[in-house]
């Protein structure tokens, strides 16, 4: 998710453990998993608001389909498959022809 290898999760914990101290330490990573909970429980309400508020054809909503360009692709790729069209057609009509730039 976040890509960190197990050097860079190593120098992390030693980071926290000098800035933070190690009496301290349970406690911060207590309050920082509760923050954590309450954030993606936001974030999944969000979610679930916006699912009721879009209407019915929406149930399948997922956040990284509201990114522009997955958002297109994926109606896109709707498109074509309810008009029986391949998509790799269309890309290649759809390609610049460099004579005329």
């Amino acid at each position: 998710m976040f890509n960190i290898g197990a050097g860079e999760f190593i120098a992390l914990a030693v980071i926290a453990l000098i800035l933070i101290g190690p009496d301290k330490l349970p406690s911060f990573a207590q309050s920082a998993a509760r923050f954590l909970h309450k954030m993606r429980g936001m974030a999944n309400s969000a979610t679930s608001q916006l699912r009721e508020n879009l209407g019915p054809g929406y149930e399948d909503l997922q956040v990284s389909d509201l990114h522009p360009k997955q958002f297109i692709k994926k109606h896109l790729d709707n498109l074509a498959t309810e008009t029986n069209v391949d998509v790799n057609d269309l890309k290649k009509s759809a390609q610049i022809d460099p004579d005329l730039l």
